[in-house]
């Protein structure tokens, strides 16, 4: 009986030399956001409604001999009416997934037999690289006028490790209308 009353005075004394521990908030942070009623009828590349196929030409694996090479540039569109409000900015977010190369940007062969090769998707005119999946992918505004915005892109075959081989591509995107 005397060890056991022993031992808890020394756990107690041992215990009273330890820091105390609190908690306590240095500061908060606050989250804002807004949710928009906004709506547009989505017309993907001339009459393929929101769900669509952009196709792309077939091109030899000559042409993407090498990692980094391109071939078979193919223009789309994503068509937006009847938008309400009518006036503001609109552009496409390409939502992360698992058919992006988040190194990379582009889409990859996920469901097609030739490897090497991924899918890249710009902007059109001015062929600027949007990096897909990424906060900053570049995907440019453009105006609503009268309710109506047309999205243009192009997207082609980028070589990624080394040659193209021989086979099928397919693969797909997830996107979002974003409207500022």
């Amino acid at each position: 009986m005397k060890a056991t009353l022993r031992s808890l005075v020394a756990v107690a004394a041992f215990a009273s030399l330890a820091p105390s521990v609190s908690h306590a908030a240095d500061g908060q942070i606050t989250f804002t956001g807004t949710v928009k009623a906004q709506t547009c009828q989505i017309n993907g590349n001339n009459g393929g409604g929101k769900n669509f196929t952009v196709a792309l030409p077939p091109v030899s694996i000559t042409s993407l001999a090498q990692g980094g090479t391109t071939a078979g540039r193919t223009a789309f569109t994503i068509s937006l009416t009847n938008c309400s409000p009518a006036t503001g900015n609109v552009y496409t977010h390409f939502e992360p997934s698992d058919t992006i190369n988040t190194a990379s940007g582009n889409l990859i062969n996920k469901e097609g037999t030739a490897s090497n090769v991924e899918v890249g998707v710009l902007n059109n005119p001015d062929t600027s690289i949007i990096k897909l999946g990424s906060a900053n992918e570049n995907s440019k505004p453009v105006a609503l006028e009268n309710g109506a915005a047309t999205l243009a892109y192009y997207a082609q075959y980028v070589a990624m490790g080394g040659p193209a081989t021989a086979g099928t591509v397919k693969t797909s995107a997830l996107y979002s209308i974003v409207y500022q």
